[in-house]
């Protein structure tokens, strides 16, 4: 009977420990190194650290950092917002700098850049001032389009992907790769709409006023009794 139970709750422990046993195995974390002030999280990171796929890092100024996990080495460059994934990157603004034989990719709104083969890859890719510059330094790099996050004109978005050669370097504007509506721009000083419509109304209400007063009819007096 004792041999069971104890049977029993070797079984469930199995159970319990298995699947999570996977799911680090699975997890992909990565070693932080950095000489200098470097958020994760909005928490300032010492100078190693672990890092787990869904963690948000920043650089400060002057500052780079170097991500290190199986097969890809990541060199994130200063005032820089990366979010880590695992088996690629998101990139916010900045510029990060992969190498990988895992295809490790990165993201940049609409576009993602991926390694062709799952050789030793280098390529660097930035985003600043809305612009996005990707140089493949060692072997070739496909860039691939896909939904923008965030608001787009359909008619104003670029489409088809291309595969930038080693040694070839490619610019694309964000508002012309991935369609993002831009906000018009007024000429002179921005007038709040509220005020306009408030305007309106009171002149409106001037416009009724002469009307009658000229037609020698006298305003609708209000009952005391009903509204």
């Amino acid at each position: 009977m004792s041999v069971s139970i104890s049977r029993c709750v070797v079984c469930w422990a199995m159970i319990v420990i298995f699947p999570s046993s996977l799911l680090a195995a699975d997890s992909r974390p990565a070693i932080l190194h950095t000489q200098g002030q470097v958020w994760v999280n909005g928490k300032e990171a010492p100078d190693s650290t672990a890092i787990m796929p869904g963690d948000l890092l920043e650089t400060n100024t002057g500052v780079v950092a170097n991500l290190t996990t199986d097969g890809s080495t990541v060199v994130i460059q200063e005032q820089s917002i990366v979010k880590y994934n695992g088996d690629s990157l998101t990139l916010e603004h900045g510029g990060v700098s992969v190498g990988t034989s895992k295809l490790m990719s990165v993201q940049v709104d609409c576009l993602r850049v991926v390694p062709v083969a799952t050789e030793w890859t280098q390529y660097d890719v930035i985003d600043v001032d809305s612009r996005i510059r990707v140089d493949a330094l060692k072997l070739d790099v496909n860039i691939l389009r896909g939904a923008s996050m965030r608001k787009v004109e359909r008619e104003s978005a670029a489409s088809g992907s291309a595969t930038l050669h080693e040694g070839q370097q490619v610019t694309r504007e964000e508002s012309e790769a991935c369609g993002i509506a831009k906000k018009p721009v007024l000429a002179g000083n921005p007038v709040n709409t509220k005020w306009i419509e408030i305007g309106a109304g009171a002149g409106g209400g001037v416009l009724v006023l002469c009307l009658l007063l000229c037609t020698g009819k006298k305003p609708p007096q209000m009952s005391q009794t009903s509204p």
